[in-house]
């Protein structure tokens, strides 16, 4: 284990650049990602997005490490890879993200709301790599009340997706379905939502 991976002031940026040169530092933080040390596997997830950000073809030949996570009963491991792999998909060259595309977002129906609506956040990223699957991702987000959670989560979850909207509207075909589900939420039960949904509404339809 990486001794300065524990402190919680560890040093994110110099450790990324670090790992871009070193392949064996790059499986230490790897393996990391499932470690029962909040802080060592926060940190470990920290440093590889900040890869990713810059190197995201470095961290593409472990997609398979990712969708195992996907699977798992872990909600941090999930949201890790929901993350991580939001941000590989700009490299994904071979298509990978779409064979699993109906996996990822299956995770909007998690047993953790959190993990859904990191799933819901990360869409407007995804989309912008991938413009192909707007309609499909687009129509699953619009799907959200027809999952398990209750009804105040379902509103948490909701602001997520009006996140991503709001970063994808200016290229998004499908407004006018954006802006009808928008409206919807004006009278959420989440007040959180309901500001969201408020700011998007005055920034696109003003």
């Amino acid at each position: 284990m990486l001794p300065e991976m524990r402190q919680k002031e560890a040093d994110i940026e110099g450790i990324a650049a670090r790992a871009i040169e070193d392949d064996g530092l790059l499986a230490e933080l790897l393996e990391g990602l499932k470690s029962k040390e909040e802080t060592y596997r926060y940190n470990c997830h920290k440093v590889l997005m900040t890869v990713t950000e810059t190197h995201a073809g470095l961290l593409y030949p472990s997609w398979d490490y990712f969708v195992e996570h996907l699977s798992g009963n872990n909600s941090y491991h999930k949201m890790s890879a929901v993350h991580l792999m939001a941000n590989l998909v700009k490299v994904d060259t071979e298509d990978r993200f779409v064979r699993i595309l109906d996996k990822f977002y299956g995770l909007l129906d998690d047993r953790s709301m959190v993990v859904a609506y990191y799933v819901a956040q990360n869409s407007a990223k995804i989309i912008g790599a991938k413009p192909e699957l707007e309609n499909r991702i687009v129509g699953k987000l619009l799907a959200i009340d027809k999952t398990h959670h209750p009804s105040g989560r379902k509103e948490l979850i909701k602001t997520g997706i009006i996140e991503a909207f709001d970063g994808l509207f200016d290229d998004t075909g499908v407004r006018p379905e954006l802006i009808d589900f928008v409206k919807q939420q004006l009278d959420s039960e989440s007040n959180k939502t309901r500001k969201t949904a408020k700011a998007f509404l005055e920034k696109w339809s003003g």
